[in-house]
């Protein structure tokens, strides 16, 4: 059984290019019991979520308030590099995040293995859109997709 079941950028019954990295479309996933990964950037002294570049415009406080249910993927090392001196500088800690491009594994601020598509089963990871390959997820902790409510209840 997965202990976590993680929105992919807010999708819950599949992929919604349109509302993606929304923070009200997030909410609503949040509010539906999932954790969510969002896509997180760094830009001119504000945050601001978006996929493929800064979209909408979110505050410290904004990740802060939700940091429990977030899987922060940072967009560019300006933006890790900024979450990683607000830990160290600020003591700020509770945001979970990290960097990757296309690499097979990525380990999170939290010590997660986060897990690119077609590369499962590890044990104890994150599978990252794991429909995409038909992966294998049954050694893993938690999977992150845009259909995470089928996975949620196929249990």
């Amino acid at each position: 059984m997965y202990k976590k079941f993680i929105s992919h950028r807010g999708n819950i019954n599949g992929k919604d290019s349109e509302k993606e990295n929304n923070p009200q479309y997030i909410d609503i996933a949040i509010s539906k019991g999932y954790d969510v990964e969002i896509d997180l950037w760094y830009k001119e002294d504000n945050f601001y979520l978006g996929h493929d570049d800064a979209t909408y415009l979110i505050t410290l406080n904004w990740l802060i308030e939700r940091s429990m249910k977030l899987w922060v993927h940072c967009k560019d090392l300006e933006t890790i590099e900024k979450l990683q001196r607000l830990e160290h500088e600020n003591g700020i800690r509770s945001i979970h995040y990290f960097y990757h491009q296309e690499d097979d594994v990525t380990l999170t601020s939290n010590g997660k293995l986060w897990v690119y598509p077609g590369k499962q089963p590890i044990e104890h990871s994150i599978a990252v859109l794991p429909e995409t390959n038909n992966d294998d997820v049954s050694k893993c902790y938690g999977i992150c997709s845009d259909i995470i409510k089928k996975y949620k209840e196929n249990g």
